[in-house]
């Protein structure tokens, strides 16, 4: 075995530009790979942390059946014994406590139908980016006043602007009419469309007294410490909830949940990608597949000589499958490293977006890009090109079966 590696070894660099040309396409290959699906899952991990920071947070307490229904009716009615829980877990970054209801909001000349979302302003400076946001005004800096923050579509198609007042007009949790006049305080302006043209947001205990919910609420909003771990927390935290009295009532949610479109937009994106790296991948294959058909037709007549003085063809395409072993693996631990490498340096500096980052800054978004490291988008690519680069070396290795020894020796 040792002198057939020797022999393979030193075949791979008998043609040394062809073999560097080849390994060059495989490192090109690997570190694509890494850095592309490595600025995925960067880019996802933001983009979720965007969108999740605007509506849902990364999971949300609520009762069975509300994300279907959106009931007044179905509520969290002791909401202090979920926030005892959440204080003591350690992946929970921040929480807090909200409500909604849908109401026809009017002003002087038009009324039009909103969600009206009752906030903490405390708590929702830490899971939302709707604070920093607005553009015109100002957020909420008490919790008691009739104030109101909307966006800034939905203050056009009411033609209100600050200082002007709002009325609502909805349902209340016992059914009586929920009816209030509220001051606008702030427009804001967070890039999601529906959002800024559906949502009005007031101060908690002003959406309690209006729609008559007394200590209750609908939502309790969270973040974590980590996206990774935000199933675990799920998890964790619908099994505590059993315990609590009236706990059986409630459900903890994650944002795949609560914005399936979301999660449906990040798989197609992910499903365009995998077909544009199987491309490059089948690229990558022939370009090896071409060099060692290359290769064997340019030694035939020495593959025959071998063959007439007694060496075995399983002996020959052995050798041959070592040399696409040598170069394949060149290739790929020397792709691996760079690609780490390129991967690393903008994971720490990021891609800054250009003239891009002001407007992006503007809505709450990040102005830079930085890929994430995991350890499926350092291996993944690497690992199914040095496979099917392999898969394909054995097809022009297995020509040596059918090779004749008369016309291996005549072969010019």
């Amino acid at each position: 075995m040792l002198p057939d590696l020797k022999i393979a070894w030193r075949n791979v660099w008998r043609n040394p530009r062809r073999s560097i040309l080849t390994a060059s396409a495989v490192i090109f290959s690997c570190v694509l790979l890494i850095f592309m699906v490595s600025l995925q899952m960067g880019s996802y991990s933001s983009m979720i942390d965007s969108a999740v920071k605007i509506q849902t947070g990364h999971l949300q307490v609520q009762a069975k059946g509300y994300q279907k229904d959106g009931r007044i009716r179905q509520v969290i009615p002791h909401p202090e014994r979920v926030s005892e829980l959440l204080s003591k877990d350690p992946l929970v970054d921040a929480f807090t406590f909200r409500s909604r209801a849908f109401a026809l909001v009017s002003s002087k000349d038009r009324t039009y139908g909103a969600m009206v979302v009752g906030v903490d302003p405390k708590g929702e400076e830490r899971v939302s980016t709707i604070p920093s946001v607005v553009r015109k005004g100002s957020y909420f800096t008490t919790e008691d006043e009739a104030h109101v923050v909307l966006g800034e579509i939905l203050a056009d198609n009411l033609s209100v602007g600050l200082g002007d007042e709002l009325v609502i007009l909805g349902q209340g949790y016992d059914g009586s009419v929920a009816a209030n006049v509220l001051n606008v305080t702030g427009i804001f302006s967070s890039g999601q469309t529906d959002f800024d043209r559906n949502v009005i947001e007031i101060p908690l205990s002003v959406f309690q007294n209006t729609f008559s919910m007394g200590d209750a609420l609908h939502e309790i909003v969270i973040t974590s410490v980590d996206l990774e771990q935000v199933d675990v927390l799920a998890s964790r935290l619908n099994r505590e909830l059993e315990g609590l009295p009236d706990g059986k009532d409630l459900i903890a949610l994650t944002w795949e949940e609560l914005m399936p479109g979301l999660e449906q937009m990040i798989r197609i994106d992910m499903f365009s990608a995998y077909i544009f790296y199987g491309i490059l991948i089948v690229v990558v294959a022939f370009s090896i597949m071409n060099t060692f058909i290359t290769a064997i037709m340019e030694r035939t007549r020495e593959l025959g000589v071998l063959l007439a003085v007694g060496v075995r063809r399983s002996r020959l395409i052995r050798m041959v499958l070592m040399e696409s072993v040598f170069l394949t693996m060149l290739g790929v631990t020397a792709g691996v490293v760079l690609g780490l490498a390129l991967t690393s340096y903008f994971e720490i500096h990021g891609i800054n977006m250009g003239v891009s980052s002001e407007v992006l800054g503007e809505y709450g978004l990040p102005s830079v890009i930085k890929p994430k490291i995991t350890l499926g988008s350092a291996i993944s690519g690497p690992l199914i090109v040095f496979v099917v680069t392999l898969c394909t070396a054995v097809f022009p290795a297995l020509r040596i079966l059918k090779l004749r020894i008369v016309k291996a020796l005549t072969a010019v």
